[in-house]
């Protein structure tokens, strides 16, 4: 597609096709929320289940960036299974919250981890290859203490790349960063602009995009100067 794009403001980026402002979002955009949080996402139970807590913890009202903090703070302390976030006790977990900086949540979100990993293991064995299976995924995740929709859309965005059924997961947040980039307001069509292996990727940067406009601007800009 080679489709000039339009700005929140209605006018042309001069020379700026679709492909032009994904690329320039995704030069912006170099990694994942997952991979921020030193999860290497790939279809098996550990990093599975660290992109869920990493759901759950951007689920807060709080920003990307302490909840990507307190998510590695959890790893690094050796919580990275349902086994050891059941394990751990709540004061471990509210202890490593903390530490990354989850402060106004870490009590609760600490008695939603331990009852969300009792849970997995309970049902699934702690493996959300098992979800996966389940006649209605996205209804099965919202058993999970602190996972609501927006925890569910997290969760798909991340994991498509790997859960191809679930490609191209474009939400609503990352619509609304689609919009305001002037891109297509279109999963298939956004998924056209980049390679599939790129999914997780553009669709957080949508997200950055919706959540932060002078980055929006920038992206635009640069497109326009491409």
């Amino acid at each position: 597609m080679t489709t000039k794009t339009t700005g929140k403001s209605g006018k042309k980026t001069t020379g700026a096709t679709d492909e032009a402002v994904a690329r320039a979002l995704l030069d912006r955009q170099r990694r994942t929320y997952a991979a921020q949080a030193g999860i290497r996402l790939r279809n098996t139970p550990a990093p599975l289940y660290q992109t869920l807590v990493l759901a759950i913890l951007l689920s807060a009202p709080i920003r990307s960036d302490t909840a990507v903090a307190a998510a590695k703070a959890l790893f690094d302390a050796g919580m990275r299974t349902p086994r050891a976030m059941a394990d751990a006790s709540w004061q471990q977990r509210v202890d490593a919250l903390g530490e990354g900086g989850y402060r106004r949540y870490d009590e609760r979100t600490s008695t939603m981890l331990g009852k969300g990993a009792e849970l997995l293991l309970e049902r699934y064995g702690g493996d959300l290859r098992r979800l996966r299976e389940a006649p209605d995924p996205k209804k099965a995740l919202l058993d999970i203490p602190g996972i609501g929709p927006t925890g569910v859309d997290i969760f798909l965005r991340n994991v498509q790349g790997v859960w191809s059924e679930f490609a191209p997961y474009i939400d609503h947040k990352a619509l609304d960063g689609a919009r305001r980039l002037g891109l297509p307001a279109s999963p298939e069509r956004l998924s056209s602009l980049v390679p599939g292996r790129e999914m997780p990727r553009l669709a957080d940067g949508l997200v950055h995009a919706a959540l932060d406009k002078p980055l929006a601007d920038e992206v635009v800009a640069a497109a326009g100067a491409a």
